[in-house]
């Protein structure tokens, strides 16, 4: 996690001035959130949210546009600096604070009306349980968690297999982390890095309910989609609402799921 965080820290400059967060779009009122959170999530006017794992802040800064009392937490300091300069920037009440998940308890002792986290945020955790936990502990009776994310078996495409879809990465976790060396960062291949390693857990959407349910959550609804939120495989092509489809209808796969619960 100390070599993520690293990994994470360098990544920030890059991510921000890339076409794939379109900051600039961002600063003059354009939404980071796609139509599947925005219509799951609902109304949030008034609403205390805190948004975990939340990089430089796009996404949650859009939910306070929409009026939620947001708290962002991170564990790069590099995001969460920024985060807090973009917030400034754009006049947007928001409150951001670096810290491990695992250690939140730490930093905040607040429960909110909304738990939020989305979109490549559980691979780069170890342990389920006790992110879930953190859940509960931050969560106010009445409230609820929610979570938009890719789907488990979609990890496990190889992303550079352009003429077959074939699953190259283990759905099912050991426990151990999985180490990659990728050049660049994913908004940027060609980026020169000094901190290239970075190192993810597969998890099985049987432990990622199974974590909530441990925890005390009781399980709203859980949802699957046939479309993702970035191009994972060479066969995808882009729609209007910014999700990403397979160019042959046929191809019937798991891309990205969603799960509301509440205590």
């Amino acid at each position: 996690m100390a070599a993520n965080r690293r990994h994470w820290d360098e990544v920030v400059p890059i991510h921000a001035a890339s076409k794939f967060y379109d900051l600039e779009g961002f600063k003059k009122g354009k939404s980071s959130l796609l139509p599947v959170e925005l219509e799951e999530v609902g109304q949030v006017d008034g609403k205390s949210l805190l948004h975990l794992q939340c990089h430089f802040g796009m996404d949650t800064l859009s939910w306070a546009r929409l009026g939620a009392k947001v708290t962002g937490i991170d564990y790069s300091g590099e995001a969460i600096h920024l985060a807090r300069s973009i917030a400034k920037e754009t006049g947007i009440d928001a409150r951001f604070i670096e810290s491990n998940i695992y250690d939140l308890d730490s930093s905040l002792k607040e429960r909110f009306d909304i738990v939020y986290t989305s979109y490549g945020v559980l691979c780069w955790l170890p342990d389920l349980k006790r992110w879930a936990d953190q859940i509960r502990n931050h969560l106010k009776e009445g409230g609820f968690f929610y979570i938009v994310e890719d789907h488990p078996l979609a990890s496990t495409i190889d992303e550079e297999s352009a003429d077959k879809i074939c699953m190259n990465f283990p759905y099912f976790s050991t426990g151990e982390a999985l180490k990659f060396e990728q050049l660049g960062t994913y908004t940027d291949r060609s980026a020169k890095l000094k901190n290239n390693a970075s190192y993810e857990w597969p998890h099985p959407l049987s432990e990622i309910v199974n974590s909530l349910l441990e925890a005390g959550l009781s399980i709203e609804f859980l949802h699957e989609f046939p479309f993702g939120f970035f191009k994972r495989h060479p066969q995808m092509s882009q729609r209007l609402d910014g999700t990403w489809h397979f160019d042959d209808p046929a191809i019937s796969f798991p891309m990205m799921f969603s799960i509301k619960a509440r205590i």
